[in-house]
């Protein structure tokens, strides 16, 4: 699968993968932020989501080769790859499977570790949305307000609808599959394979993504990870503290 990216900079190659409902446009200012200190920053769209292709298959295994494939077709070498949540997971994944084609790896607040699915308001919420007879974004934000109360959760998910040319309102995301295989964004890991890169875990100290008894699992796939807790951030740490997390990837990165 030939994903979409947006490339910003020129230097060491840094792949960003984003999170379930997101996409590499959340992560326009983060990639700037990296790219001004010499870096060439690709941020993805995972399968499924913002504009890349749609599958009825989804999976981490797939999204692992999805990854592979775009550092082959575009000839990067020892990419440094970041990964938030799903696109954390992504990138163990990966990691896993692929050794030797990155330098070092971020994860950004999630854990080795199954998570009970918990997107099932999300789900419900978007899927509530009758985007036929939609007028405007403030119906569809009225809608999810009903599953969602978090407002900056639901101005993010609402990005993921978008007028076609036909003026119509579409989602950017592939909802129906999504619906049908969210549970799999808490997957567990069955085939484990010890990781000897250098590993950066960045967790928000607000989040409840990783705890303290999930580092000595996470040290065992990962004997060379670092965990480091960016304070006041909960799970969208990128987004909460976004110079904090700039800096404590520029630092890893430097190491």
């Amino acid at each position: 699968m030939k994903l979409f990216f947006r490339k910003t900079g020129e230097g060491q190659p840094i792949l960003i993968l984003h999170g379930v409902f997101g996409s590499s446009d959340n992560w326009f200012s983060i990639s700037k932020m990296i790219a001004e200190k010499g870096y060439a920053v690709y941020a993805l769209d995972a399968r499924n989501h913002g504009q890349s292709p749609r599958s009825e298959d989804f999976s981490y295994e797939l999204m692992a080769d999805d990854l592979n494939e775009f550092i082959e077709d575009n000839a990067l070498e020892k990419p440094v790859i970041i990964g938030h949540s799903m696109g954390g997971k992504t990138v163990m994944h990966f990691a896993m499977k692929y050794p030797e084609k990155y330098s070092k790896l971020i994860i950004v607040d999630i854990a080795p570790k199954f998570y009970p699915s918990h997107h099932g308001h999300i789900i419900q919420g978007l899927n509530s949305i009758d985007l036929e007879n939609l007028k405007n974004r403030n119906e569809a934000e009225i809608q999810l307000a009903k599953y969602v109360s978090n407002v900056g959760e639901r101005q993010f998910l609402l990005k993921n609808i978008y007028r076609t040319e036909e003026g119509k309102f579409d989602w950017r995301i592939n909802l129906p599959v999504l619906s049908r295989e969210i549970y799999q964004i808490g997957g567990d890991f069955t085939d484990v394979h010890e990781v000897g890169v250098p590993v950066l875990f960045l967790r928000g100290s607000e989040s409840g993504y990783i705890h303290d008894e999930d580092i000595p699992a996470i040290k065992k796939t990962f004997p060379n990870a670092i965990i480091q807790t960016i304070e006041g951030a909960g799970h969208w740490v990128q987004a909460e503290k976004p110079t904090e997390f700039v800096e404590a990837v520029l630092n890893f990165v430097a190491r």
